[in-house]
C-alpha cells in the first residue's frame, strides 16, 4: 500500500519544463494576445533636450494592425536571432578566450597561486566583485559591456568549490542592481528624469541610500548561498546538473599547480584586457561590437603566447563553441518574443490599459501601483531608455494628479525597471545562457527569495519618498 502511493505521488508530481520549452510557451502566449488584445499606439514626438522620441501623453489611438500568425512566430524567432547577432558573437569569442586560457593552463595556475596568497579569504572576492560592478552600473550605466566576464567568473568559481549560479550571479545581480539602483545612471534614471521635467540627478542623496541597502542585500543572499555550497556541494541547486562551463581542477589539488612563463604572460595579456576593456567602455565609448572584436584579438593572441600553431589556434576555437551552442540560442528566443509583440503592436495598449487604473488613487495607492505598474511592463518592454520614454509621460502627469512629485514617478520607474530584471525571463534567461546554460528553472529558485526581499525593499523606500515628500 506504502508502495503504490509513493509511485502515486512520483506520477503528479511536477516537473519545471527545459529553459527552450519555456521560452516557447511565451512566444506562443504574446502570439495569442496579438490576437486578442487591440492594436494600439501613443503619439511621439523629439525630445528637443535629449533628442529621444518620447510619448505624447493622452494620445493613445487604436491602429489597424494585422495580427502574426504562426508562421510569423517563428519568423520572429529567426529575427530574433538576426537582431541579436552581436550579442550572440559576444558570447562566443568571450567565451573562446577563456576556452583558451583554461586548456592552456593559465586558469589553473592563476587560481593555485590565488588560493595560496589569500587563503580562507577566497569568499571576500564576492562582496568587492559585487561591489565594483555595481558602482559602475549605477554610475556610469554599464550592463551588456560585462557579458564577456561571464564565463571567467563562472570558470574561477566553479574552481574555487562554488558552483555556477555563485560565479553568474555574481556578475549578474552585481552590475543589474547597481544599474538598478541608479545614481548618475545615463541610460535610467537621466533619460526619466529628463522626459518627466525633473532637474537631472535631483535626489542623489536618497538614491546612494537605496544603492547602499539593495546592493547589500544582494552581497548578502550570494554570499550565503556561496558558504553553503562550499561548506555541503550537495546543496548546490545545480546538483547533478551539467553546465557549459570551462573544465576546472579541483580546489585541493590548485595548491600544487605552478605557473609557466607562458601562462604569466598569457595572466597579463587576462589583466590588460580586462583593464583596457574598462577603459574603452568608459572613454572611448566602445559596445558589444567591439567588445567581441577585442575578446577574438585576445582569443589569438593568447594562442600565440602559448606556441599554438594557426590550425590549433582554429581547433581550439571551434572546441570551445561546442559547448556554448546551447547558452548561444537562448539569445534568440528572448529577442523574438520583444519582436513578435512589436509586430503586433499591443505594448502601447498593454501600458494605456495598465495605467488607466490610476485613476482616482490615493498618493499611497497610486505610488504603489505606480511600483506595481512598471514591475508588469517591464515585461513588455525590453530596454530601461525605452521603457522610459513610452511609460514617463503618463506616469509623470499621472503623479501630479494625485498629489504626487514626479520624482516619486520616476522612482517607480527606476525601480520596476530595473530590479525586475533578474526575474523577468525576457532579462535573465539570455544571463542563464551566459553562465553555462545554467536552467531557468533553477534560476528562480535560487533568485524569487531576493526578488521577492528585493520587492518589499521597494514599496518600503516608496513608502518613505511618499511620506518625506521626495
Amino acid at each position: 500500500m506504502a508502495n503504490t502511493e509513493k509511485k502515486e505521488k512520483k506520477k503528479f508530481q511536477f516537473k519545471m519544463p527545459h529553459t527552450y520549452v519555456i521560452l516557447i510557451s511565451i512566444m506562443v502566449l504574446m502570439l495569442v494576445l496579438t490576437h486578442i488584445i487591440p492594436a494600439g499606439e501613443y503619439d511621439r514626438v523629439e525630445d528637443p533636450v535629449s533628442g529621444k522620441m518620447v510619448v505624447v501623453a493622452d494620445s493613445y489611438h487604436e491602429i489597424d494592425v494585422e495580427a502574426p500568425g504562426i508562421f510569423d512566430l517563428f519568423l520572429a524567432l529567426q529575427e530574433g536571432y538576426v537582431d541579436a547577432a552581436d550579442i550572440m558573437f559576444l558570447i562566443i569569442f568571450a567565451y573562446g578566450f577563456v576556452y583558451v586560457l583554461t586548456k592552456n593552463g593559465t586558469m589553473d595556475a592563476a587560481l593555485g597561486t590565488m588560493v595560496r596568497k589569500i587563503g580562507s579569504r577566497v569568499s571576500l572576492l564576492i562582496p568587492i566583485t559585487m561591489l565594483v560592478l555595481g558602482i559602475l552600473g549605477s554610475t556610469m550605466g554599464i550592463y551588456e559591456e560585462v557579458y564577456g566576464l561571464f564565463p571567467v567568473f563562472v570558470g574561477i568559481f566553479m574552481a574555487l568549490g562554488y558552483d555556477a549560479i555563485v560565479g553568474g550571479a555574481i556578475i549578474f545581480l552585481g552590475v543589474s542592481i547597481g544599474y538598478a539602483a541608479g545614481t548618475t545612471n545615463p541610460y535610467n534614471i537621466a533619460v526619466a528624469q529628463d522626459v518627466a521635467g525633473v532637474e537631472l540627478y535631483s535626489g542623489m542623496e536618497f538614491r546612494w541610500v537605496i544603492f547602499i541597502a539593495f546592493e547589500a542585500l544582494a552581497i548578502f543572499y550570494v554570499m550565503r548561498y556561496a558558504h553553503r555550497v562550499k561548506a555541503d556541494p550537495s546543496r548546490s541547486l545545480l546538483k547533478g546538473i551539467a553546465v557549459d562551463s570551462v573544465e576546472m581542477k579541483g580546489i585541493n589539488s590548485l595548491d600544487e599547480v605552478k605557473m609557466t612563463t607562458r601562462q604569466k604572460l598569457c595572466l597579463l595579456e587576462f589583466f590588460g584586457v580586462i583593464g583596457f576593456l574598462t577603459y574603452s567602455v568608459l572613454e572611448l565609448g566602445w559596445y558589444v561590437n567591439e567588445i567581441a572584436a577585442l575578446f577574438l584579438m585576445a582569443m589569438v593572441i593568447a594562442g600565440i603566447i602559448s606556441g599554438y600553431s594557426a590550425t590549433e589556434i582554429c581547433k581550439t576555437f571551434i572546441e570551445s563553441t561546442k559547448s556554448m551552442v546551447s547558452s548561444m540560442l537562448i539569445v534568440g528566443f528572448t529577442r523574438g518574443i520583444l519582436i513578435l509583440m512589436k509586430q503586433g503592436c499591443i505594448t502601447d495598449t498593454i501600458v494605456y490599459g495598465l495605467v488607466t487604473v490610476l485613476d482616482g488613487a490615493s498618493k499611497y495607492v497610486a505610488a504603489y501601483g505606480m511600483l506595481f505598474l512598471q514591475n508588469i511592463i517591464k515585461f513588455f518592454i525590453n530596454g530601461s531608455t525605452s521603457q522610459a520614454t513610452i511609460t514617463m509621460p503618463i506616469m509623470a502627469p499621472t503623479a501630479e494628479l494625485v498629489g504626487l512629485s514626479k520624482q516619486i514617478a520616476v522612482l517607480a520607474y527606476q525601480f520596476g525597471n530595473g530590479f525586475a530584471d533578474c526575474f523577468w525571463p525576457t532579462s535573465c534567461a539570455l544571463c542563464c545562457g551566459l553562465m553555462g546554460g545554467v536552467p531557468l528553472n533553477k534560476w528562480y529558485r535560487f533568485v524569487t527569495p531576493l526578488f521577492l526581499m528585493m520587492l518589499a525593499l521597494e514599496f518600503v523606500f516608496m513608502t518613505i519618498a511618499v511620506w518625506i515628500g521626495y
